[in-house]
């Protein structure tokens, strides 16, 4: 099954667009994202809101060896480019209708925020620094043993 990321196939493995149509209404618009429907892929244990980050600087750099999550930018826009250790791609979050879900043992840069840029995090677990790997040549060396672990 091929998964598009609008008409360009998502190459990065175990990566997933997760779409939610918000309820427009005269008094505001509602969005709502539930386990039940798989708007949620995981309860999240954890959340963060990274914002006033200069156009320039780079967010993010780094995998998980278990953790999930789920990007969401609640405003503005912020670039994300997603690695596998064989397969590189971008996506762009402008809209809170549209999540960008991040399996373990994916590297994950987040950049060109723009001005008014509010990224949220839906996290899988508390934080454990453990969790973390924050060095890409150690990620690339942790994924081959991740890809041969699954036989």
């Amino acid at each position: 099954m091929s998964v598009y990321f609008g008409e360009t196939p998502i190459q990065v493995e175990g990566v997933r667009i997760l779409d939610a149509p918000a309820i427009h209404d005269p008094r505001g618009n509602l969005l709502v994202r539930q386990v039940a429907d798989g708007g949620l892929p995981f309860v999240p244990l954890r959340f963060f809101v990274v914002y006033d980050v200069p156009s320039r600087e780079l967010r993010g750099e780094h995998a998980h060896h278990k953790l999930e999550q789920l990007l969401i930018c609640l405003a503005g826009s912020v670039r994300c480019t997603l690695d596998d250790g064989t397969n590189r791609q971008e996506f762009v979050l402008d809209s809170p209708e549209r999540a960008l879900y991040l399996p373990p043992m994916v590297w994950g840069i987040q950049h060109d925020f723009s001005p008014e840029a509010r990224l949220m995090v839906l996290a899988s677990d508390n934080y454990d620094p453990a969790d973390y790997i924050r060095d890409y040549a150690l990620f690339l060396e942790e994924r081959r043993r991740f890809e041969r672990s699954r036989g």
